[in-house]
């Protein structure tokens, strides 16, 4: 909201001399944010009025027709020597010769001119120059030149009522130095989107008198003028007033142009400038029909969905069935609250005129304004509440501009329809803003500030105060509305900073402890962590090779995605991670090892979430129907590797990055949270079927579930998103990781016994898998083994085809005593044992 000081003047008895930065200082101190505070035509002029003694049209070669002028600026600017005379006739003394490319002025009018050493808008400083074959002393000036306007077809034209003469400054009348304030508005004070609501909290908040223009209240219901009919309650007032006769050809004054120039609107003609005006000053949006061309009643209803519009703008919009619209017998003249049609506009040849000042329902405008993406003027401030009340009044001033500036004729027959909204009451204890804000508010000055904000007080047989909001504040409904009123206007200044003593913690739960480690351990072994964007597309699952019937198909589509090639949300890492990969590797970054922790997205129910109201906390079945209607949101961990992991150096050869990094990325998680990771091939997008590992780990119960999977990429998978061969990738599940985590426990003491040492080599078939053995190794072992590690495979001569060999080195410890050789043997044996029982094993000699 930009607000001019000499608007809000006319509203407030602001103190002689108050500068714009001091009254940004008071609105700040009330709550208001001030953005800047600019003044009107800054750096510009000096100026002078001229009048137009003679000139002559001369065209040019270049198609263009000047205008040699000479204009008295008065005997004080009078130039050293008078210009050449133009026809023989004589030139007085203050005549200046002036070039002008403009045609819209004629003898004896009155203009604005910059003489040499004038400054224009953007720094440009006016000198005396040859141009057209004559000596040009000045310019005379248009809006834009001067930074008041953005009208440039024709200069500004000064009216004789002015009372301006040659030789005068006319920067007074132009508004040039009046200082405009730019005020960002929060939602709970739309009553500031608006001169009058400015002027009041600055008339409150310097204790000076303020005059309230809106001085008409709503009648009750009468349709004596222009019909109307309100078919949905989303429309709970509407008041249509006609005026005929209204000059086509009369413009707005230009003291409105000025005033709606400031506060950044352009003016057009006078009906629209008039109820631009009207709601700038008064916050109430209106709107004007040329009444030639409306046909029968206008009805106030819900669209068909597909129904169609041409709105102001000249574009066709289809409407939904959720948007309110402006009817008549010829179908939608308006979307109701957001923008009129173009069927029913004013334009030239408008004379009589139907005014439309109507209360409709804030979200309602919102959603059809996000809809069409329509942020009008008037959608703006319906989207956060009018004041109801203001609607009749507002209507009367514009039909009395209108006969005013446009010689109309305001018809007695009117029409009101519906009523002003009840505002909810609400009772407070006095001592409440008190005890809320740390600060002593005495009785008598609560109640002084809301009488002073408009708010009906009286005191209860309780002691409490009995509040009744006025209309235009829709934020005044729960008490501490009420104290936050107060402190406002006490100025939160005053309000001393008071920590609480916050109260003991519990700290990290054991998932947080758990992610956090997982994560620096990560990091801490070379891994580098990225954030990438939470979107993908369904051209990424084509890329990674997805089958139809894979869950990872089951993806939620944005309903304002921010790119149209990325509408849906992601249901893996994998994606965002290999374009890192692509845009690094482009670069010539090769030798990548790139992890992300984060959540994945998989398409719930279906069902859309119910919109509870803010008037109270939400149902618990409002609540549970919310949740069902989110998509699952299980957290993953994912990591890309390629290039080399260990470059080569004079110790030895480069270690280029495989599929054992993936693995050893997924163990390394798994260990930081206690958890053994068993390892099994598989066959599963986007990864290469014989370089694949299923990783799985055990729950309370001792059965299989699945953590994740890691391995090297299909090789088409690395063509499609312009992968290196052979990178290699991993993704788990950390939930699934912190769900088999083991809790808290107590940690073993060192055992101070020696270890005992022993190798053994089985000869498995080539089907059998090393995790296969290692676990069976481990069952069979017992509580004695400490540690087992497959150290080699061997294939060849020496065993039958189809066979490999398995080398594992095996620790075992006791914790009380050294082990004898028989224990140790029994041992041995029994685990050897287990993996003749499982896969007919050999033990090698």
């Amino acid at each position: 909201m930009r607000a001019p000081m000499s608007w809000l003047r006319d509203w407030v008895a602001l103190p002689e001399g108050l500068s714009g930065r001091e009254l940004a200082e008071v609105l700040i101190r009330a709550g208001l944010e001030v953005e800047t505070v600019e003044q009107f035509g800054a750096g510009v002029g000096p100026l002078a009025v001229g009048r137009v003694v003679d000139f002559v049209d001369q065209p040019q070669k270049n198609g263009k027709v000047i205008r040699w002028c000479h204009l008295d600026v008065g005997a004080a600017l009078a130039p050293d020597s008078p210009p050449a005379p133009v026809e023989g006739r004589d030139v007085t003394e203050g005549v200046r010769g002036i070039i002008c490319g403009a045609h819209n002025f004629a003898v004896g009018d009155l203009v604005v001119v910059g003489l040499p050493g004038t400054v224009l808008a953007g720094g440009f400083t006016l000198t005396s120059r040859k141009t057209y074959g004559h000596l040009s002393d000045g310019m005379i000036c248009a809006e834009d030149e001067l930074g008041i306007g953005t009208d440039h077809n024709g200069i500004i034209v000064l009216p004789s009522s002015s009372g301006l003469v040659p030789g005068d400054d006319p920067s007074a009348y132009l508004g040039l130095g009046d200082e405009v304030l730019d005020i960002n508005v929060s939602p709970d004070m739309a009553y500031c989107m608006s001169i009058r609501g400015l002027a009041r909290e600055a008339a409150q908040a310097l204790g000076v008198p303020f005059t309230d223009v809106v001085d008409r209240a709503v009648p009750a219901p009468v349709a004596d003028g222009y019909p109307v009919v309100l078919d949905d309650p989303a429309c709970s007032l509407f008041v249509a007033l006609t005026v005929t006769g209204v000059d086509e050809t009369a413009p707005s004054p230009r003291w409105m142009q000025q005033r709606l120039t400031m506060a950044g609107m352009r003016p057009i003609s006078l009906p629209v400038d008039i109820t631009n005006y009207v709601m700038l000053e008064v916050g109430q949006p209106l709107h004007a029909y040329d009444a030639s061309k409306l046909s029968g009643p206008i009805r106030v209803r819900k669209a068909s969905a597909g129904e169609r519009i041409v709105t102001l703008d000249d574009v066709q919009r289809t409407l939904s069935a959720d948007d309110l619209l402006i009817t008549d017998d010829s179908g939608p003249i308006g979307i109701a609250g957001v923008m009129g049609g173009a069927t029913t506009e004013c334009d030239a040849t408008t004379t009589d005129i139907v005014i439309e000042a109507a209360a409709f329902d804030p979200s309602t405008i919102s959603r059809s304004m996000r809809r069409h993406g329509l942020p009008s003027e008037a959608s703006k401030r319906f989207e956060r509440g009018t004041d109801p009340a203001a609607t009749y009044a507002a209507a009367h001033l514009v039909a009395r501009h209108l006969v005013e500036l446009g010689g109309g004729v305001l018809s007695s027959a009117e029409t009101v329809t519906g009523a002003v909204p009840i505002m909810p009451t609400q009772r407070i204890r006095v001592e409440l803003p008190s005890q809320i804000l740390g600060v002593e508010v005495p009785a008598e000055r609560v109640a002084e500030i809301f009488r002073a904000s408009g708010v009906a007080v009286s005191e209860a047989s309780d002691g409490e105060l009995e509040l009744w909001p006025p209309t235009w504040r829709r934020d005044l409904r729960d008490p501490y509305d009420y104290v936050e009123e107060v402190g406002r206007k006490i100025g939160f200044d005053t309000i001393g900073s008071i920590l609480p003593t916050p109260p003991a913690g519990r700290g990290l739960t054991s998932g947080q402890v758990n992610r956090r480690a997982i994560v620096r351990a990560l990091a801490s072994s070379g891994f580098t962590e990225l954030l990438t964007l939470p979107f993908g597309s369904a051209e990424d699952l084509d890329r990674l090779g997805l089958p139809a019937d894979d869950r990872r198909r089951a993806v939620v589509r944005l309903a304002n995605p921010l790119a149209e090639t990325s509408p849906y949300l992601r249901t893996s890492l994998l994606p965002g991670l290999f374009a890192a990969v692509q845009r690094n590797t482009s670069r010539g970054n090769d030798d990548l090892a790139l992890f992300e922790a984060g959540s994945v997205f998989r398409a719930g129910s279906g069902a859309a979430a119910p919109v509870p109201g803010v008037d109270g906390r939400p149902s618990e079945e409002e609540l549970a129907a919310i949740e069902a209607a989110l998509p699952v949101q299980p957290r993953h961990l994912a990591a890309v590797l390629t290039g080399a992991w260990r470059p080569a150096g004079w110790d030895g050869a480069a270690e280029p990055a495989s599929w054992k990094h993936a693995i050893a990325f997924a163990e390394l998680a798994a260990g930081e949270a206690g958890v053994a990771v068993r390892r099994e091939a598989d066959d599963h997008a986007p990864f290469h079927p014989g370089r694949c590992a299923k990783l799985l780990v055990s729950d309370a119960t001792g059965g299989d579930v699945l953590l994740g999977h890691a391995g090297e990429l299909h090789p088409t998978v690395c063509k499609a998103f312009g992968l290196p061969a052979r990178t290699a990738a991993a993704e788990i599940s950390i939930d699934v990781l912190l769900a088999v985590a083991p809790g808290p426990g107590s940690i073993d003491s060192v055992s101070q016994h020696p270890v005992a040492k022993e190798d053994v080599a089985l000869v498995v078939a080539e089907t059998v898998s090393a995790g296969e053995v290692t676990d069976a190794l481990v069952a069979g072992a017992g509580d004695l083994l400490e540690s087992i590690h497959l150290f080699d495979i061997y294939r060849g001569s020496q065993i039958p085809d189809g066979s490999k060999s398995l080398a594992f080195a095996l620790r075992f410890r006791a914790p009380d005593r050294t082990l004898k050789d028989a224990e140790i043997a029994g041992a041995r044996d029994a685990a050897v044992a287990e993996a003749v029982r499982r896969f007919e094993a050999v033990q090698r000699a």
